[in-house]
């Protein structure tokens, strides 16, 4: 009986330990030492501004209960499952909220910025996500575009699948929603397809090849504040732009191995002021083009520091010009914002 007794007390104490410490624990921050971090540096007028780096829950002043600590303490976890392990695909929701997927945990993360909340899925009911690559929502659904299998699964914050669309998607690698469409860039069919938000086919297209409106393994596809398509077109080494019934525009970049020019880019995006920024994984950097593809200025280059990058991959951009950027090998998403004029 004793014994039974003394193990409780344990228990209670273990408890009381772990709560202290949740109520204690502050995110870790890195702003105090970098908040002058600018791009261009000085003399120039400063454009861009580092803000933080998100790594795991704790970053967006998320604290796991009591109980959760607990349960870790006794199996001896640490959560490590929570902490991005390799980004990829980022994007905000309406309310500027983040979508994370990370391939490296085959799992895919919503951060709740203003409830400090972070929610983390391995898959839908008996099926789990195998390469998430891109991840998007909008009124309350999830699109998750899976590469592995072929398909873009669609589920509510429960968890519960709302609808797959599988064909005619082959390698689906990047999603954006503009307006009341979901667009998927598919990296094998060499094209995008657009679906309404119930997964229906409108249209589709490009296939493959170096013209115009052509594609060899397009990633990455965004939208911009007047809905036009920014299509990642990776081994062409280029950015194609079309308006929202896919009609060509115009090109950002080409291969080359100086600035304006492209290794592999990988995420795009674009900011209020129509700043078109592209990530590139060779040259571990950002390069931000106006629309008529002129080279503005570059951010960064590899390495672990406050803008500095190890594969750097998806990038999304609020309205209020905070840019997000999935750093893969270092296993985070760096969060810079544009101060600069237009």
């Amino acid at each position: 009986m004793q014994t039974k007794f003394q193990s409780c007390g344990l228990l209670i104490l273990a408890m009381a330990t772990l709560v202290v410490s949740c109520v204690s624990h502050q995110p870790e921050t890195t702003l105090a030492s970098v908040s002058g971090r600018v791009w261009p540096p000085p003399p120039d007028a400063p454009r861009i501004r580092y803000v933080r780096s998100i790594a795991g829950p704790a970053d967006i002043g998320h604290a796991p209960s009591a109980w959760k600590r607990l349960g870790n303490f006794i199996t001896g976890e640490r959560g490590e499952r929570e902490r991005l392990q390799k980004p990829f695909g980022v994007a905000l929701d309406e309310s500027g909220n983040l979508c994370v997927t990370d391939t490296g945990n085959h799992t895919v993360c919503y951060c709740n910025f203003a409830g400090k909340h972070w929610q983390l899925w391995q898959g839908l009911g008996k099926t789990n996500f195998v390469s998430p690559v891109a991840m998007v929502r909008r009124n309350g659904i999830f699109y998750i575009a899976d590469s592995e299998p072929g398909k873009v699964f669609a589920f509510g914050a429960d968890g519960r699948e709302v609808f797959t669309i599988s064909a005619p998607l082959q390698r689906p690698a990047g999603l954006t929603i503009s307006g009341d469409s979901l667009a998927v860039a598919d990296s094998q069919a060499h094209a995008i397809f657009i679906f309404d938000l119930r997964g229906r086919l409108r249209f589709q297209f490009g296939r493959r090849g170096t013209g115009p409106g052509e594609f060899n393994f397009p990633t990455h596809v965004a939208a911009d504040n007047q809905g036009r398509l920014l299509v990642t077109d990776s081994l062409n080494s280029r950015i194609q732009v079309f308006d929202a019934a896919g009609k060509f525009l115009s090109q950002i970049g080409s291969a080359g191995d100086t600035p304006g020019h492209f290794g592999r880019p990988k995420g795009v995006a674009a900011d209020s002021f129509g700043h078109i920024y592209v990530a590139d994984a060779v040259f571990d950097n950002l390069q931000v083009f106006d629309l008529s593809g002129h080279l503005l200025m570059t951010l960064g280059q590899g390495g672990t520091e406050p803008g500095e990058f190890g594969l750097p991959a998806g990038i999304a951009i609020g309205t209020d010009n905070q840019i997000y950027v999935a750093d893969s090998y270092n296993h985070r998403v760096q969060v810079f914002k544009y101060i600069g004029e237009p």
